[in-house]
């Protein structure tokens, strides 16, 4: 088994095809084919089916998809260890997330590392971030859960194994505008039956919590993000749940009101690969974050 076999046999994993994943790796369609056949052969199994519509792995491909990933980061690091280059450190996060808690992370990394910098990938889903953490292409990820493992607010998981540190609690607030008939008292989920919820995808940590909250009596009104969500509830379009962090402002100046329904606090996450923690650039990524806690 060599290193390129294992490259190509991730190429065709990712393009579905040897046509496409030779124009990726810049090799003649036969030299692909080649790698693979070698590949199958040092293994002794079959690694994909060969169909009409392209390559799909078999059972045995499926296992070797983490394995090829895992070797072939570890080839990289070696080779920067005996080169003496840092590993690029590259942290994800949501949107929401890079802008409020991503900043504390980076001042306290600065201070540890000052000649190792941080670069801040902004992704587009929760999904996204797991992937890359697993992949290797990305070195941690900060995301919002709930629970005392990972993945306990409900969303899946990569089936390469993954690693967390709790760096911080994130309260959550039932919110309104001004004058809202439900103000002033605590609430039970039922009395809230008719109300309209702001809420982001389906697949936003914030909505995940208002769904074990709040039942289908409580209509939900697809507003956006965080920001538009908390713009729409000033002006009495809906209630919306946010963290607090978010909210915070609004209520100490009287254009929120919170309403008095307890909802569960999410803690903040750090997540990486179980097989990259012992980098000694991981750690120190590890100790930044969690000398952060309580900056959410």
């Amino acid at each position: 088994m060599e290193l390129r076999q294992l490259r190509t046999f991730e190429a065709v994993v990712k393009h579905g095809t040897v046509t496409e994943a030779a124009h990726a790796l810049d090799l003649a369609p036969s030299s692909v084919s080649a790698h693979i056949r070698a590949l199958e052969e040092a293994m002794g199994v079959a690694l994909f089916a060969r169909t009409a519509h392209g390559m799909r792995t078999t059972a045995a491909g499926d296992r070797l998809v983490d394995w090829a990933a895992r070797l072939l980061r570890q080839s990289e690091q070696a080779v920067g260890e005996v080169r003496g280059a840092p590993r690029p450190l590259r942290l994800g996060a949501l949107e929401t997330i890079a802008a409020t808690c991503v900043p504390a992370v980076l001042r306290r990394f600065a201070r540890r590392r000052p000649r190792l910098g941080v670069e801040v990938r902004v992704a587009a889903g929760r999904g996204v971030l797991l992937d890359e953490v697993a992949a290797g292409s990305m070195t941690a990820a900060l995301l919002l859960d709930r629970g005392e493992s990972l993945g306990g607010l409900g969303f899946p998981l990569p089936a390469a194994p993954l690693s967390s540190l709790d760096v911080g609690a994130v309260p959550l607030d039932l919110v309104a505008a001004p004058g809202h008939p439900l103000a002033g008292r605590r609430l039970a989920a039922a009395e809230l039956a008719g109300e309209r919820l702001l809420v982001n995808v389906a697949q936003c940590s914030f909505r995940m919590v208002a769904d074990h909250l709040l039942g289908p009596e409580v209509e939900r009104v697809e507003a956006g993000g965080v920001p538009v969500m908390r713009a729409w509830a000033e002006q009495g379009l809906g209630i919306a749940l946010l963290p607090r962090f978010a909210v915070e402002d609004g209520l100490e100046q009287g254009r929120l009101l919170r309403l008095g329904l307890p909802a569960p606090d999410l803690v903040l996450r750090l997540v990486w690969s179980t097989a990259d923690e012992a980098l000694p650039e991981v750690r120190e990524l590890l100790y930044a974050a969690s000398g952060s806690r309580g900056a959410a």
